[in-house]
């Protein structure tokens, strides 16, 4: 960071109304009208958590729902019908509506002030992703409500989603809405991209980055070559549905493998997708934690690449059972295990850098994360298992690969997502959460969990299958799902715990002052929450962990760069950021942001007429492109930024 106030600025008073224009620059309108038109990242990057986690437990409600019917054989708690919906729902909640939106959203929030930027690059994009989720969001679960759900699975696998076997507007929903909630997904990757790549502090080069950015470069660009694929082939699909192709129709020439090909070619990355912004929260965490840097970080850096690029190259484990040729089952088969190496490089990483440490107490964020590493590992053990294609033959569509995912995603990702919330909510809001709240929180949510899914690995190998809506007695399987049934509640109990802790925490909980872990990274550098402009002088970074440098350093640091004082003495009234070299973080200009604007909603709302309306006729697709077209030319319309 920098040396004295004095030194940057002049003084006190020279800082005070630097304070009050940059303030009155970066300030959203008041009201309703800010609310509709804000475009600062840490505002839409909080909706995007809180979107969310609204969505979660939606999905936890269907999940009880679920148990429910498994828990005893015959029960009716759901229709058949019901049942397909709501595990539909599920699904394509927690990997579309929660997972990744949440993550998206936490990247949002962090990453400017990670990488010492007073704002997302694209601001206006980034809220136009914003409305997009939401809108997506609401309209599956307003067609789940009026029994016009998606109910073939989140894979949605063809034939039975042409229009032979599911003649209604169900799947037309699920097709339209994913597409949909992918252009939110690919907007924010490229949002985080740009940001860490040409909007870093001055000094920031790439061997300095947070191992959080890290995460979230990785991913993003991962994101760019995946989500297409689910793009296409859910187009493919709605096209064959609504237009007549026949693109997975064998009678007519189509292959529903390519489907299967397509989508997986998706759907295995997206669980790494899923998973690095994990690595990423726990590697930040732990050396905080320890109280010291952590080992091995080129070597975590490296490894996350790995995982990137290994990721592309196993989606064919989900599809041995098809008849593939053997050689191209033993190549997938030893690229699934191959990729179990980088990954355990970063567990070794955790290991070291909590052996070499000081750990005092555990806090909440510390405990989840230790949750997590052990989780992972299971899931990773249990993955080695079904890579081997005998073993996957014997077990495929059972519960043990229900028992799997829940290990590698709840595990691998929603831990994380608790720990995030606990380490950074003092951030977000200025307050402490409870943490005796917290640790109850965990350790029901750990019980839990293992209860409801470590018991579904002999459930599966017992012979029952995934996706059957009940079961017939005396096959084995009753107390064993009574038991998962009971772990669900155990687990629900936890989330009601977090939420209590939440809601009565935001406003009235302990203040937190801005570093209340002793944290290492820039975001700990500002207050808590941030002002809207998040750093009064512009971040020059001189090693991987700027804060405590700044500690040791005392007020002896070298003196800032006088060309760093352009930015700030500026006598436009315009929000502005610095642009930096990709590599190694040299100043290289000055970026103009546009400021709060109605148009990314209503480019959005334009959007939507276009998807929603192709489900019942293809003739509000022009109109909804029309009106895009309006939005976009008003978004482009040049105007005078002001304060």
């Amino acid at each position: 960071m920098g040396p004295a106030p004095t030194a940057a600025q002049g003084g006190p008073e020279a800082r005070d109304d630097l304070h009050r224009r940059l303030s009155r620059i970066w300030a959203p309108p008041p009201g309703l009208q800010g609310f509709l038109t804000a475009v600062n990242h840490r505002a839409v990057g909080l909706r995007f958590m809180v979107t969310a986690f609204i969505f979660f437990l939606l999905a936890g409600i269907l999940a009880v729902l679920m148990r429910l019917q498994l828990s005893l054989p015959l029960l009716g708690v759901l229709s058949p019908e019901g049942y397909n919906q709501a595990f539909t729902m599920h699904g394509s909640t927690m990997m579309f509506l929660f997972v990744l939106p949440f993550l998206e959203g936490l990247a949002i929030y962090l990453v400017p002030l990670m990488v010492g930027a007073r704002e997302m690059a694209f601001p206006r994009l980034n809220a136009f992703g914003y409305w997009v989720f939401l809108i997506a969001g609401v309209s599956l679960y307003t067609a789940y409500l009026f029994g016009y759900a998606p109910d073939s699975g989140w894979y949605n696998y063809p034939p039975l989603t042409g229009r032979g076997f599911r003649p209604g507007v169900n799947i037309d929903f699920w097709v339209t809405m994913i597409t949909f909630l992918e252009v939110s997904a690919l907007v924010a990757a490229v949002e985080i991209i740009v940001t860490i790549l040409k909007q870093r502090a001055p000094g920031m080069s790439l061997n300095r980055l947070p191992l959080f950015v890290w995460a979230m470069l990785i991913t993003s660009l991962m994101i760019v070559f995946a989500m297409p694929a689910l793009i296409l082939t859910s187009l493919m699909l709605a096209l064959d549905r609504m237009v007549g192709t026949h693109f997975f129709d064998v009678a007519a020439g189509g292959d529903p493998f390519l489907w299967q090909h397509l989508f997986w070619f998706f759907g295995h990355p997206d669980v790494y997708i899923m998973l690095l912004p994990a690595v990423g929260v726990v590697s930040t965490i732990i050396p905080v934690a320890a109280r010291r840097a952590l080992a091995g970080y080129t070597l975590v850096v490296v490894s996350m690449v790995v995982v990137g690029l290994l990721s592309f190259g196993v989606w064919v484990h989900h599809m041995y059972t098809v008849g593939l040729a053997m050689v191209g089952l033993n190549f997938f088969a030893a690229a699934s295990m191959l990729i179990t190496i980088p990954s355990a490089i970063q567990i070794f990483a955790w290991i070291a850098t909590l052996w070499h440490g000081k750990i005092g107490r555990l806090s909440t964020a510390m405990l989840f994360s230790l949750g997590f590493i052990v989780l992972f590992i299971l899931g990773g053990i249990t993955g080695i298992m079904i890579a081997a294609v005998p073993f996957n033959w014997q077990v495929h569509d059972t519960y043990f690969i229900v028992a799997h995912f829940h290990y590698t995603l709840v595990g691998g990702s929603i831990f994380p997502i608790f720990a995030a919330v606990y380490f950074w909510f003092p951030k977000f809001t200025g307050r402490m959460l409870d943490e005796r709240l917290g640790r109850w929180h965990f350790w029901l949510f750990l019980v839990g969990f293992n209860l409801t899914f470590l018991l579904m690995h002999l459930t599966g190998l017992e012979g029952m299958p995934r996706r059957v809506y009940t079961y017939l007695p005396d096959l084995g399987w009753d107390g064993l799902n009574l038991l998962s049934t009971a772990g669900t509640f155990v687990m629900g109990a936890g989330v009601g715990v977090f939420l209590w802790n939440v809601l009565r925490n935001w406003r009235n909980g302990p203040e937190a002052g801005p570093d209340p872990w002793g944290g290492h990274t820039l975001e700990w550098a500002t207050t808590s929450p941030p002002a809207n402009y998040n750093f009064l002088d512009v971040p020059v970074v001189r090693g991987r962990d700027p804060v405590w440098m700044a500690k040791e350093a005392a007020g002896e640091e070298p003196p800032r760069p006088a060309w760093l004082q352009e930015l700030a003495d500026t006598p436009d009234p315009v929000r502005e950021n610095i642009v930096t070299s990709v590599l190694a973080a040299e100043p290289e200009g000055r970026v103009i942001l546009p400021g709060p604007s109605p148009w990314p909603l209503w480019l959005a709302l334009a959007l939507s007429v276009a998807f929603l309306g192709a489900i019942w006729t293809l003739a509000l697709v022009p109109v909804g492109l029309f009106l895009a077209f309006v939005a976009l030319v008003g978004w482009h319309w040049p105007v005078e930024e002001g304060p």
